[in-house]
């Protein structure tokens, strides 16, 4: 008799489908720890380090105490008020090359002289470059441009205004940076 008999048990068959159920599943990372406190990291820092009684109190020699020298006496302010008055109310001439904002350059193959008849008066100037409100990542760009267009056209005398850098924490940025750019091509006086 050669019948097939056929099992109606088969126990492993659920086994294999929940293997399979398990490897498509992601299996749970476990949870970082918590990271140490600064407290915990500075006792464990700490640890082993012994106090030195005798480095408790260390004293010092008193130094010589002297007193700051004046920059400028008390009558100084009230001179140059008066003086910056009379500039105002045009009673006093102002020399502006004398000036901390001033700053003059001339092309070194200039012929001799040509500075002193700007002075004079006998140049106009021909064209101007306001920086006022320009960045200091943007000068040498502006600068370039404006030499060139200078150079193309003929022109002989250019006014660049940097201003004053007033509100610039570290003094007149642009300033600087025109300095900068220019003596990189020109002689700056």
């Amino acid at each position: 008799m050669s019948s097939k008999k056929e099992f109606h048990h088969r126990p492993f068959n659920r086994l294999k489908r929940q293997i399979e159920q398990q490897d498509s599943q992601p299996v749970p990372l476990p949870s970082p720890p918590n990271p140490p406190s600064e407290e915990e990291l500075f006792r464990t820092a700490m640890n082993g380090v012994q106090e030195i009684p005798a480095f408790r109190l260390l004293l010092c020699r008193a130094g010589i105490q002297q007193q700051a020298p004046l920059r400028h006496s008390p009558g100084d302010d009230e001179a140059a008020l008066s003086i910056l008055g009379q500039i105002a109310a045009g009673q006093a001439p102002i020399n502006l090359s004398e000036t901390q904002e001033y700053v003059e350059w001339t092309n070194p193959d200039a012929r001799a002289g040509v500075t002193e008849e700007l002075h004079s008066g006998r140049f106009s100037v021909q064209a101007m470059l306001d920086l006022h409100g320009s960045t200091a990542a943007c000068v040498d760009e502006e600068i370039d441009g404006f030499i060139a267009d200078a150079f193309t056209r003929g022109w002989k005398c250019v006014k660049i205004i940097h201003g004053r850098g007033l509100r610039s924490v570290n003094g007149p940025v642009l300033k600087s940076a025109v300095i900068r750019r220019c003596s990189a091509n020109i002689a700056v006086r």
